[in-house]
């Protein structure tokens, strides 16, 4: 096959790609190619083609060549932040243009005043299937001059419709588009994931979103295009195992990842800050109280302690290739064996950050650049960090906030790969007791090297609430706040501290008073939890008699244990989710009856309720590929999906009549929202107790987390046995809030008026068929709510382990009377925050 020559599409002066201002263009992220500094106003076809995208914002365009060669024109740096303005789009998606024909015309003069540089990145992006064999540069140009010829590396290629997934030639390209379904879009984990998976084929892979496109076997590369949830995605494969890489990259992506879970207790926070620090001097204010965002919670007293990373020198100019490409491998081979031992060892919400710092290792596009540097004759560790640095600045420039947030890992792994080329390990830092450490930023692997027991807490200027170092101060149980500003590093080494996370302050040099106050709340709390620790095993009856239900929450049989070991008197939810995310077949009957049986015999007889599988929305499992669906909170969740896949629900419900003694499990549904479907699970209960001859009763309840669900949970409760109320998703759906937005992680709270009502309308509706009602969701678990749950006739809560001893010795202190009149005012009250005021000083009184 001819070489494809590209004619110049702008007037102006050819560059080289390496002097355009910006690191995804002059790293080569997207593609190779030329950079054209225009004079002229109007955007030429560079050959005959057809348009493949047109930015949004107008300012970029990718054409497809007959020969498949795929060219992406960005016009200016920055100019997506123009939304259109002062672009004119002359071609549509779909449209053949010849040569030379006009795609966008453009305002030259108006470009110049509003972005940071004209120069236009001119990009080949499919380099798997071309090379390019000839280019012009340092010279002007006209429109229809050559700039550069490229050569197919592949025998043949093949056109792809978008949208469809088509199978050219052999040796030729499929492309498959998919609806982006993860919450949170393609961060570090499903980036990792991706990567995992393409390994297990020959196929070269690659995602393309609108003019960006990566290598699926480069994580940070899948990162960069910054693709978010209800994205559409473009994934292409060509090689001999083309067809199966595609379907398995496909499923994996649609089937979510098991992204998303359940949402913790609430605790209110503040909104988002950002995560740069303004730069020029920053004093601390007057009062000594910095705010910051909430990373986890709790409350401490201590000294601070700062903490910052030592520069690592590196120099620019290596012995030579050969000496520098082995040291840098022999560097990332040591890493990546500490990264694995550590993984092995460690608990699961570790492992998932080892896991993405080791895909970020492993990274081919990483190591491509780093070699490429080596290979001009730099040392290994400054080509290990322009690299890596290239990817950073691509992030942090994105503008996205989550994306910006693993900015962190990066570095991370920076510094441990320099590390191990100059032969150091990072040392720990000397911590005195109740340390609280102030920083700029911490980084993953420093916060897993210190001891928990020595650690207060820790504050840092910059960061966000979903960070990597986030997940794991709340996994360590480390109160901890982000985004404080750059005053928290004018505090002195020793200086006393307040940290109050929940409330998001880090008070400075308290004066007596303060400390005082602060010290007595931390005692009285460390006092409250011994107390109910030492009670968590007495039978759980209010003042005046009335009895209540304490359950645990239990996700695995390791929960069942703890919760067993702080006084749960049965478990109110089993999350049966554990046996079937994160494998690629569900598991079969007795795999589940093994599992069932063991978490009853660790409760000892104790109720133990099993919710049927929850998955769909947030949770999915790749062996269920769910149709993409515009807003998966409403779509295949729950009992939908056990409805629509009959025969897992039926394997599933004889698992758990196998558990014996019989009857000590009750099967509880989720997502139900009317009675045929309570019906249609009834019914399969019924003719699996049938084949399996079980005569004995076994409760069926349902779990009250729809608007449907509560308005008429008269008319369930005529059928159920019992009505369980999950106050996450009830919450979610009430206040139509998004439970996963953490733009509004701090309104969405279950002690909003209009969801209480709705617990009272569920409690009303059961009592008229004398079920009970129990809460199985985060409210249960939130101090603040027992009263009120308890006035509005909850008679059975399932709380965490870690809290249960603790809910047990509030109910045993409340008179049932006086938490009815608490229940029915706060009906009455127009906000959440009034009725958490409400509720405190309820408290306060107990």
């Amino acid at each position: 096959m001819s070489n494809l020559v590209l004619s110049s599409p702008l007037k102006g002066w050819i560059a080289p790609l390496e002097e355009t201002p910006d690191a995804v263009f002059a790293g080569r992220m997207l593609g190779d190619g030329l950079a054209i500094d225009p004079t002229g106003s109007v955007l030429h076809a560079p050959c005959d083609a057809v348009v493949l995208t047109v930015h949004r914002a107008r300012h970029a365009v990718t054409l497809r060549a007959a020969n498949g060669a795929e060219i992406l024109m960005h016009l200016g740096l920055d100019t997506v932040a123009l939304a259109g303005a002062g672009f004119e789009v002359l071609v549509g998606e779909g449209q053949s243009v010849r040569a030379g024909e006009p795609l966008i015309a453009f305002d030259l003069d108006f470009l110049a005043q509003n972005v940071r540089s004209l120069i236009t990145p001119i990009v080949v992006t499919n380099l798997d299937a071309f090379r390019i064999v000839r280019r012009q540069q340092d010279r002007a140009a006209e429109v229809g001059d050559e700039l550069m010829a490229l050569s197919p590396i592949a025998a043949e290629t093949a056109e792809s419709a978008a949208g469809a997934s088509t199978v050219a030639e052999a040796g030729g390209e499929i492309v498959r588009r998919v609806v982006v379904p993860l919450v949170h879009g393609l961060h570090a984990r499903p980036a990792a994931r991706i990567v995992e998976t393409v390994r297990a084929f020959t196929a070269e892979v690659a995602l393309v979103a609108g003019e960006r496109r990566a290598s699926a076997r480069s994580p940070v590369g899948v990162m960069a295009l910054a693709v978010r949830h209800g994205d559409s995605l473009s994934i292409t494969a060509s090689g001999p195992d083309a067809e199966a890489a595609l379907a398995a990259v496909a499923e994996l992506i649609e089937g979510g990842m098991g992204e998303g879970g359940p949402v913790a207790a609430h605790v209110p926070t503040p909104s988002p800050a950002p995560s740069s620090v303004e730069a020029g001097p920053v004093t601390l204010p007057r009062d000594g109280v910095l705010k910051g965002v909430l990373a986890a919670p709790g409350l401490a007293i201590g000294k601070a302690v700062r903490l910052s990373s030592s520069e690592i020198t590196v120099r620019e100019l290596g012995d030579n290739p050969g000496h520098e490409h082995t040291a840098l491998t022999q560097a990332l081979e040591t890493v990546r064996a500490r990264l694995e031992a550590a993984a092995a060892r460690s608990d699961k919400a570790r492992q998932a950050i080892l896991n993405a710092h080791l895909a970020f290792l492993d990274d081919p596009e990483l190591s491509a650049v780093a070699r490429a540097l080596i290979d001009q004759g730099k040392s290994a560790g400054f080509a290990w960090r322009g690299a890596v640095g290239g990817y950073v600045d691509a992030l942090r420039g994105l503008g996205d906030a989550r994306l910006a947030e693993r900015v962190d890992d990066l570095i991370d792994l920076e510094r441990q790969v320099l590390r191990a080329l100059i032969g150091e390990e990072e040392s720990a830092a000397a911590l005195p007791a109740g340390a609280i450490l102030l920083a700029d930023e911490l980084l993953p692997s420093q916060l897993m090297g210190v001891d928990p027991g020595l650690v207060a807490g820790f504050c840092t200027a910059r960061g966000g609430p979903t960070s990597h170092v986030a997940i794991l101060a709340a996994a360590m149980g480390i109160p901890a706040l982000v985004a404080v500003g750059g005053a928290v590093l004018t505090v002195a080494d020793g200086t006393a501290l307040i940290l109050d996370a929940d409330s998001g302050q880090l008070r400075v040099a308290p004066d007596a008073p303060a400390l005082e106050a602060a010290q007595t709340r931390l005692a009285q709390r460390q006092e409250r939890k011994a107390r109910a620790k030492a009670s968590a095993h007495q039978s759980c009856v209010t003042l005046d008699g009335q009895r209540i239900a304490v359950f645990g929450n239990v996700g695995a049989l390791g929960d069942a244990v703890a919760a067993a070991a702080n006084g749960a008197e049965g478990c109110g939810l089993l999350r049966t989710e554990f046996l079937f995310l994160e494998r690629d077949t569900p598991p079969d009957e007795d795999e589940q009856a093994r599992q069932y049986q063991a978490i009853a015999s660790a409760l000892d007889g104790k109720p133990l309720i099993i919710r049927t599988l929850d998955v769909g929305g947030d949770k999915a499992a790749p062996y269920l590929p769910i149709p993409a669906e515009e807003n998966p909170a409403l779509g295949l969740r729950g009992v939908r999906v056990s409805l629509w896949r009959p025969h897992l629900l039926k394997t599933q419900i004889r698992a758990i009549l196998r558990a014996r003694p019989v009857g000590q499990c009750r099967i509880m549904v989720p997502m139900i929202a009317s009675l045929d479907e309570l019906r249609a699970v009834r019914a399969v209960l019924d003719e699996a107790k049938r084949e399996l001859g079980v005569t004995e009763r076994v409760e069926l309840g349902v779990m009250i987390e729809t608007p449907a669900a509560a308005v008429t949970a008269d008319l369930l409760a005529a059928e159920a046995d019992f009505l369980s109320i999950g106050t996450n998703d009830l919450t979610q759906y009430v206040l139509a809030m998004d439970r996963g937005n953490p733009e509004l992680a701090a309104r969405i709270d279950a002690l909003h008026p209009a969801v209480l009502r709705m617990i009272a309308q569920t409690c009303a509706g059961a009592a008229k068929h004398q079920r009970w009602v129990g809460v199985c969701g985060g409210a249960a678990s939130d101090l603040a709510a027992v009263p009120i749950l308890l006035g509005l006739g909850v008679t059975e809560l399932s709380a965490t382990a870690a809290i249960l001893p603790e809910v047990k010795a509030l109910v045993r202190a409340l008179d049932l009377a006086a938490c009815r009149t608490l229940a029915a005012r706060a009906l009455e009250l127009t906000s959440s925050e009034a009725v958490r005021d409400a509720a405190q000083s309820f408290l306060a009184g107990v």
